[in-house]
């Protein structure tokens, strides 16, 4: 930041005002006033408003202009005009030369876009607000209900936001599962159902060996066409149709989301971290992003590709808690306050997706809110509740139950297990370590090069080579959620799958008899080298998946390829326990009845955590979720062990996927978990320029800055703050100004000026005025007063603006440790902290020199290991 010139800075002259000249009039920052002053300028409410049509900047903000009528309202800006005596006008004389108008200019949005948000301000405005309506309510009934309205319009908007996400989630789900099996034949008897809900009406329902139903309302497309289902012409027709439709599938949401909602892509976790740390990003969670977002899931994960629509659901509930939001001025009007009700609504998103309430709220709470007061844990609880009744009242899952994945065994688990359920556990933190590196670097690669600048055909051409190699594999011919469901299970005696064909020597009874351990028959081995097959598959396909322009999750794909290698792993753990039951260590488990003491099962959902915890480096969420998902209260010991060991291991080599795409996409996300290891002073940690030398800052001088000055400050140094400081030759720091408040002065003033200019021979008190400046919003003509107040703000030549002024920065000395000075970020949510020395303004620290420091923080000690 550069110095100022400060050239003229001497007392004003008085003289005849020559309104062409503008360098002589002064902005002056006068003692600030008590703070009582303040707060009851901030309660009361005399103003009147209109919309000046100003000139558009870089910004993309609106003002407004309000005058002061009764001389005790809100100010600003007061504006001195020395050439009107007139003693009936509504303006207060400040001297017996000059007379004031108190102006002030209102941000209509408080933050522009890709700004941080400055909760300590935006707390205080809400309290302000709340005290205000308290001291209100006895005036009259309409306050009253008011005041009680606000004090629960957040259990009401909560209430709507977990109903909302319940109804989308059913719908997803409902036409997703619908649209996957279309790929493969149509319903006769309804082609609204599913294959599933299809077979329901039969009685003579079979099953194939992957345990699809089979049955005479179910018909595929070669049956359809008249094609004998048993020759090869048959298979190939198949093959093509679940190809094509595949393809129109993706087509079909690949140009819907590029062409209209460029923010429906990816999962939106990582984005959904960054705003709830305080970023603004204006779109979005708007309500074409949720729309297109909500069909994206449906096609996307219907066209068979390696994504998921549970990740995704936390943006969906996102959009709808700030949809929802802006019917309540308390959340509406407040970044900060907002952030509680995104909070909630992502929780209700992991809770609606996989049916786990209480794994929601520790998600919120673990992975992404940044700001989570205790009055926000009640809410939160209460809107996973409502989102997940409404999903058990809708029933997608057909089930009968809200969960996903339930198990149906209850099967203690061996003590040796303990063995595999680590060896696990490291497999799905290198997995991760795995997918994360190539994963980023594939993203990177498309960022450089050509195929980056043709997203649609990378997703068509990737859906192709997907459906062309997942169709000859029965299980991956399945969709993900229904081949998690099988793996997860447990055989039961009805079951004739190859995962459950084993060669028994005990015949079994009855369907409630226990299945003993047995030989792996033919079946099981065909279905170990298909799932290690899809397990290859899955692992590529994914890597190339996931940052394509479509919506994708990667929940539900680490799941499943968690799924797979636990399966496998738990088959052969069970084989070789079922045929070494003379060894020590499981003789006393399994040698004594011969019984199963080993579930694959288990095994899958082990491996699901393991694998999903790699990649996001979740723990106490996880096992929460992977245990509401499933069912199995019996085995958290086993999930808890397989977290921490991923988490672990996965932490070696690196951050998490959220953390990564964070970083990729250079988003102000401060991490609050991460702590800075080097013993530096706040002093030493102000940012120099790229020659290694800390210049003078820009800032803007208490008395004698000129309105030239101050436009070529803001012109050569754009930035949201300047620091409002006595002199140059004592830089004590009185506050700071914000920069879209100048802008704001500046138009206006500049708009007066050209006016004047171009209608010399008009009247100036009316003249001076544009239409757009003497209308209101409603388009009628404007008060008297209003037009004197913007008379007056070109004709004035000095400018206080005082109340503008920040009286309450955040300022450490140079000696503050930057322990500290990050700890206050994180914890009060600054935008920015000012470092005095000997009381003397030596620089400013942004939010994004932290994330720098942080930065080469972790690289140093990168080098150093």
């Amino acid at each position: 930041m550069a110095s100022v010139n400060n050239s003229n800075s001497g007392s004003e002259r008085k003289s005849t005002r020559d309104p062409s000249i503008d360098n002589r009039a002064r902005f002056n920052l006068s003692p600030v006033p008590s703070i009582e002053d303040d707060e009851d300028n901030n309660l009361q409410n005399h103003t009147q408003t209109v919309n000046p049509n100003l000139d558009e900047e870089e910004s993309g903000e609106e003002f407004d202009l309000i005058a002061d009528t009764q001389g005790a309202s809100t100010t600003a800006v007061t504006m001195c005009d020395n050439n009107n005596n007139d003693h009936n006008s509504q303006f207060d004389y400040k001297n017996d030369n000059e007379q004031v108008t108190n102006v002030t200019y209102v941000i209509r949005k408080h933050y522009e876009n890709f700004e941080t948000i400055d909760w300590l301000k935006d707390l205080m405005r809400n309290r302000i607000r709340h005290r205000n309506l308290r001291s209100q309510q006895q005036q009259s009934w309409k306050k009253r209900f008011t005041f009680w309205f606000d004090t629960w319009s957040g259990w009401i908007c909560v209430l709507l936001v977990g109903v909302s996400a319940g109804l989308v989630a059913g719908f997803v789900d409902i036409g997703a599962k619908w649209l996957s099996h279309w790929r493969t034949g149509v319903c006769t008897s309804a082609f609204w159902l599913n294959r599933e809900q299809c077979c329901w009406a039969s009685r003579d329902v079979e099953y194939d060996d992957v345990h699809n139903e089979i049955c005479k309302y179910w018909r595929t497309w070669s049956d359809i066409f008249g094609i004998d289902a048993l020759s090869v012409s048959g298979w190939f027709f198949r093959y093509f149709m679940f190809i094509l439709w595949s393809v129109i599938y993706a087509t079909f949401i690949v140009v819907l989301v590029v062409g209209s909602a460029p923010y429906a892509s990816g999962s939106g976790i990582p984005e959904i971290k960054t705003i709830l740390s305080g970023f603004i990003m204006y779109g979005y969670l708007g309500k074409w992003t949720f729309l297109i977002k909500s069909i994206g899931m449906i096609f996307a994960t219907s066209a068979g590709l390696i994504v998921g629509k549970e990740g995704p659901f936390v943006h969906i509930s996102c959009c709808c808690g700030n949809l929802f939001s802006k019917l309540f001025p308390k959340f509406g009007n407040n970044e900060a306050r907002k952030r509680e009700i995104l909070s909630a609504a992502a929780a209700t998103g992991v809770s609606v997706a996989f049916g786990a309430p209480i794994g929601g709220i520790l998600f919120s709470l673990e992975e992404i809110s940044y700001y989570f007061p205790y009055k926000t844990l009640w809410r939160t609880f209460f809107c996973c509740m409502v989102g997940a009744l409404v999903v058990r009242t809708i029933n997608p899952y057909g089930n009968g139950h809200e969960i996903q994945f339930p198990v149906e065994y209850n099967v203690p688990w061996a003590t040796f297990e303990v063995i595999p359920f680590i060896g696990l556990g490291a497999l799905g933190g290198l997995w991760g370590t795995l997918f994360i590196k190539t994963n980023i670097s594939w993203l990177k690669y498309k960022k450089t090069h050509t195929i980056g600048k043709y997203p649609k055909a990378e997703v068509i051409i990737l859906t192709l080579v997907t459906a062309i190699v997942c169709y000859p594999n029965t299980y991956l011919r399945l969709t993900m959620p229904e081949l998690i469901r099988r793996l997860v299970g447990q055989c039961h005696v009805e079951d004739h799958m190859d995962l459950c064909d084993y060669e028994r020597e005990k015949p079994i009874g009855t369907a409630t008899a226990k299945l003993y351990a047995a030989v792996a028959g033919p079946g099981l081995h065909r279905a170990l080298w298909q799932l290690l097959w899809a397990l290859i598959v899955q692992i590529t396909l994914v890597i190339f998946t996931i940052g394509t322009k479509i919506p994708s999750g990667l929940i539900i794909p680490s799941i499943s390829i968690g799924a797979i290698a636990g399966r496998l792993i738990g088959i052969i753990t069970e084989q070789v326990a079922f045929q070494n039951q003379h060894l020590a260590i499981l003789r006393h488990e399994c040698g004594v009845s011969n019984e199963h003491c080993v579930t694959p099962g288990l095994y899958a959902v082990v491996g699901a955590c393991a694998f999903l915890g790699g990649v996001s480096r979740m723990t106490v969420s996880l096992v929460v979720i992977m245990s509401e998902v499933t069912g199995g209260l019996s085995y958290i010991v086993p999930l808890m062990i397989t977290a921490l060991t991923a988490k672990w291991v996965g932490d070696a080599f690196g951050e998490g996927i959220y953390e990564e795409y964070v970083n990729l996409s250079g988003y102000p996300y401060l991490k609050n978990r991460e702590s800075f290891p080097f013993t530096l002073k706040a002093g030493e940690a102000i940012r120099p320029n790229r020659s290694g030398q800390n210049l003078p800052l820009a800032c803007i001088i208490q008395d004698g800055m000129t309105i030239a000055q101050i436009d070529s400050v803001i012109r050569n140094h754009p930035h949201s703050v300047y620091p409002v400081i006595i002199s140059e030759d004592f830089p004590c720091i009185v506050g700071k100004l914000q920069r879209r408040d100048l802008l704001a002065v500046l138009k206006s003033r500049k708009m007066q000026q050209t006016l004047t200019q171009t209608k010399p021979l008009l009247n100036r008190k009316v003249s001076l005025v544009s239409m757009s400046n003497l209308l209101n919003k409603s388009g009628q003509p404007s008060s008297l007063g209003m037009r004197r107040a913007s008379i007056a703000l070109q004709a004035s030549k000095t400018l206080q603006l005082h109340k503008l002024v920040d009286r309450a920065p955040i300022i450490v000395t140079d000696q503050t440790p930057v322990e500290a000075v990050v700890d206050m970020f994180r914890k009060l949510g600054c935008r920015q902290i000012f470092v005095t020395k000997n009381g003397r303004l030596q620089g400013i620290l942004t939010r994004k020199d932290i994330i720098r420091l942080m930065h080469e923080a972790t690289v140093s000690r990168k080098f150093e290991h």
